[in-house]
């Protein structure tokens, strides 16, 4: 497959100090990649970066240029007594980028989402159904590549699997998906790539690759450290 992302030495440094470091990698289109790291390490950094939202040096590039791009952020505050529903947000989105009303039922079908859903108060929602519209968001202007930053954090597991199974769809549709992301599990059960972070890069390969014990100890402690083989069978 194509390379679509290829990132080298990449730091990300704010008033001086250094919030990501020598990150080298390259995505190829289809790839669902998978960044691991504890709190601090520079994973919302990362995408952020790669957004061109901060400044960085080393060199990125997306290709081709113009590629289009979806971003999930990891948290959206919105006031519970706002009179805002979803329809308000996917419809200011579309009249943004001068989309016909069908390209928001294509993203709402993609989502997996009815209009039932749009049109009550934001306030009311679960986490799980906020999390839906905001793909649905992303996903207006039929993006070739969806980065994702801790969509699962808050849900109940029912709730958390019901996103990795619209992922998994969306990326047999032919969507990279790049994901960050405290799960584990999912090197094993949904990335074809994993990045490790903790300030520095660590590793970035096969999820056998990038994987090691040396690298888990690294990245989480001891407790972590003869985790691969129960990650591999899904118990970790």
């Amino acid at each position: 497959m194509p390379t679509i992302l290829e990132v080298r030495s990449l730091n990300v440094r704010v008033n001086g100090r250094l919030l990501l470091g020598d990150v080298n990698l390259s995505v190829e289109r289809g790839d669902a990649v998978l960044v691991l790291g504890p709190n601090g390490a520079g994973k919302t950094v990362l995408l952020k970066a790669l957004l061109g939202l901060l400044p960085h040096e080393g060199h990125f590039a997306w290709t081709p240029s113009g590629l289009r791009i979806g971003y999930v952020p990891q948290r959206v505050d919105v006031d519970a007594h706002l009179p805002l529903c979803g329809r308000n947000l996917l419809e200011a989105k579309a009249a943004l980028l001068r989309l016909e009303r069908s390209a928001i039922d294509s993203a709402l079908e993609r989502a997996g989402i009815g209009w039932d859903l749009m049109e009550g108060p934001i306030g009311h929602l679960s986490g799980g159904q906020f999390q839906k519209i905001l793909i649905a968001f992303a996903l207006l202007g039929d993006p070739e590549v969806l980065m994702l930053d801790e969509p699962t954090t808050g849900l109940d597991e029912p709730s958390a699997e019901n996103i990795y199974d619209l992922l998994r769809r969306l990326r047999a549709g032919g969507v990279t998906v790049i994901l960050v992301s405290h799960d584990l599990g999912l090197a094993y059960h949904f990335a074809t790539k994993v990045l490790c972070l903790s300030t520095l890069a660590l590793c970035f390969g096969t999820p056998d690759q990038a994987l090691t014990p040396a690298t888990l100890k690294a990245l989480y402690g001891a407790r972590y450290e003869g985790a691969s083989e129960s990650l591999r069978s899904g118990r970790a």
